[in-house]
């Protein structure tokens, strides 16, 4: 089945608020592919108007918002997985197709992630607040460490993100191990992938484990006070997934309990992270405020995905990185 009808021209519609970088982006592709028309509203009579006339939209589509796009048949994203609350029953009803921008940052969240299991694994946190406290205080006792080369990492999602996170951690020596509702086969760097119902029975077994899964209606919630409780106390977690993967008030009671090592986070349940917050105030956790994706070409990756799915949609292709709309990945 096609994706667009033949014919044209198209209409697409850069739905407000915009980033700076995407304004350019409207000149770009109605020049690279002639019979795109692409507008740029920004005022909501604006906005709802140009929905109507609309094949194909970039951007978040709010609910009220869905009754003017009576001819959209594609939604491109503009992240790999967005916000809470992005995929409302009424959408995931409507017709409309919905691409995201999954793979467009994995060699950076790959790196980030292994910045932050090295940092635990050499206790960085602990000296990082020595650093700011003017504080000369060395740790030689042999167990303030973790020997990668002696670990064993349980990596989440072994997604483009998780596989590249389990091959450099295979680097170190590490013995990783995957789990996955889809994945089967070899992976490069993973001794074995297992499902997603093997989580609790691996989950004792892990000196690091590594959350790279998307937030969908199976993942909210799926590190709980339960699971932590399954988890090593000289074990450490990291979540560069998604927030609401992870129950915070869960991890700050295992933490406080000595359940845990350790905890390195880039996303969190509330966003941002309260100022209150205890893990703010923890020598154990180390905190970044969702930038794994941070980088450099990520804008003109961001572009190319809704170049190549424009394309594809004028053509009648398939599109790319089409999600499961129920399933908000």
């Amino acid at each position: 089945m096609s994706d667009a009808t033949s014919g044209g021209p198209y209409t697409l519609v850069m739905l407000p608020p915009r980033a700076p970088a995407t304004e350019e982006w409207a000149e770009r592709l109605e020049r690279e592919l002639p019979g795109l028309r692409v507008l740029r509203p920004l005022l909501p009579q604006d906005v709802a108007r140009a929905l109507r006339e609309a094949d194909a939209a970039y951007g978040a589509l709010p609910e009220d918002l869905l009754p003017h796009a009576v001819r959209l048949r594609w939604l491109q994203v503009p992240q790999a997985g967005p916000p809470p609350g992005f995929y409302y029953p009424a959408l995931i009803e409507h017709p409309v197709r919905v691409t995201n921008m999954r793979d467009t940052y994995t060699d950076h969240v790959a790196t980030h992630t292994l910045a932050l299991v090295l940092a635990l694994a050499r206790g960085l946190p602990r000296y990082m607040r020595d650093q700011q406290a003017v504080r000369w205080e060395p740790d030689w006792d042999p167990d303030s460490v973790v020997p990668l080369a002696e670990s064993r990492a349980l990596v989440v999602g072994v997604g483009a993100v998780g596989a590249e996170v389990g091959r450099l951690l295979d680097a170190f020596g590490t013995e990783v191990e995957g789990i996955d509702p889809r994945r089967t086969g070899e992976v490069t760097g993973f001794t074995r992938i297992h499902p997603a119902d093997r989580l609790d029975a691996r989950l004792p077994l892990a000196d690091f484990v590594v959350l790279t899964v998307p937030h969908t209606p199976h993942t909210e919630g799926l590190v709980n006070a339960a699971r932590l409780a399954r988890m090593k106390p000289t074990a450490c977690l990291v979540n560069i997934g998604r927030g609401p993967t992870v129950r915070l008030d869960a991890l700050v009671r295992a933490l406080d309990a000595g359940q845990l090592r350790g905890a390195a986070l880039d996303v969190f349940e509330t966003e941002p992270l309260p100022a209150d917050h205890p893990l703010w105030r923890r020598p154990d956790v180390l905190i970044t405020p969702h930038v794994a994706g941070a980088g450099p070409h990520a804008e003109e990756r961001r572009f190319a995905v809704l170049r190549e799915n424009a394309r594809r949609f004028m053509a009648g292709e398939p599109l790319i990185h089409v999600v499961d709309k129920a399933e908000w990945h």
